[in-house]
């Protein structure tokens, strides 16, 4: 699907790396956008700019880490210096860490908030001052499923994508006066390198279609992994003028694994 008018928008995608992240950059970039593509992994943006939305230069890689406010500052400033006002915001950057909560090394669970909710807040609140006085632009998070029903082994991940969704909405709120839309996307299960590193072997990925009584999850009624590009379409929509009248909303993209919850 074309949205012409995303043609010469610039968009800013953290987490462009690889997996969704890459994907939501390479679909806005195919749609025209100018995008400034972050992470703080520069072999994938080295990846990501060999392709050929990067070879028409709609591509722009920048390292950045989000956790830190001082370098995300900055990061806003260079792009909106050098490649325009920023009209649409991508926070896809995220990790994860799993074990059971009681086991869950304190460490981890800061490295995970500072990325999945510190991350976003430091990211967002950079580029929603510069919108507020323009009066337009879009702004999405990539929060999970998670978000939404209780995950064993990945309480960190769910808590702090229920903090980014909410921060999200919440943001929406503030916002909605001034022309700025925020809506968050919450995929599932989705083959990209993070789902993958939870798999031992096919009995693994075979629990994540079909579910796991011992882990309380039901599987995945369409029976199928998400592709990376189902989450970036789902973006595109709700950046384009077709979704003008959405916002604080949450879209999930999981086959139905949350039930609808």
């Amino acid at each position: 699907m074309r949205y012409a008018e995303l043609s010469g928008r610039v968009a800013l995608v953290t987490g462009a790396g690889r997996g969704i992240g890459a994907a939501v950059a390479r679909g806005l970039a195919e749609q025209g956008a100018r995008v400034v593509a972050c992470d703080v992994d520069a072999a994938g943006l080295r990846r990501l700019s060999g392709e050929a939305a990067a070879d028409a230069g709609r591509v722009h890689p920048h390292t950045v880490d989000v956790t830190d406010a001082d370098d995300t500052e900055r990061l806003v400033n260079h792009v909106e210096a050098e490649y325009g006002p920023i009209d649409v915001l991508a926070n896809v950057a995220g990790v994860l860490r799993t074990d059971d909560l009681v086991k869950l090394d304190t460490a981890d669970w800061r490295a995970v908030f500072d990325v999945n909710t510190h991350g976003v807040f430091h990211v967002s609140r950079a580029v929603a001052g510069r919108m507020v006085s323009r009066g337009r632009g879009s702004i999405i998070t990539v929060a999970s499923n998670a978000a939404r029903v209780p995950r064993a082994g990945m309480g960190a991940y769910a808590a702090s994508k229920a903090a980014s969704a909410m921060f999200t909405r919440c943001l929406g709120l503030e916002l909605a006066e001034h022309g700025i839309r925020c809506n968050i996307v919450s995929p599932g299960s989705t083959d990209t390198p993070m789902l993958r590193s939870m798999w031992h072997d096919e009995r693994d990925r075979e629990a994540t279609l079909k579910g796991s009584l011992e882990r309380h999850r039901i599987g995945i009624p369409l029976q199928r992994l998400a592709r990376p590009e189902d989450i970036a379409d789902a973006v595109l929509f709700l950046v384009s003028d077709r979704a003008r009248h959405i916002t604080m909303q949450d879209l999930q993209i999981d086959g139905g694994a949350a039930l609808g919850a």
